[in-house]
């Protein structure tokens, strides 16, 4: 897929097609500066890191 397709996808849209498609770099790239770029957006990968974030903005 070429750069300008990446631009007409959604977040969801591309990140569907990074996971079809691991081998494809620049797809993932552009995919982690789109995620990057959100203010305020907190990557979890376990339940327990999962658990300490919602409990420390439900203590906010």
């Amino acid at each position: 897929m070429s750069d300008a397709n990446y631009v007409h996808l959604t977040e969801v849209e591309l990140r569907e097609y990074v996971k079809r498609h691991p081998q494809d770099e620049e797809a993932f790239q552009h995919y982690l500066s789109i995620v990057r770029a959100k203010p305020n957006r907190v990557v979890v990968s376990t339940g327990e890191q999962l658990e300490t974030e919602l409990k420390k903005r439900l203590a906010s």
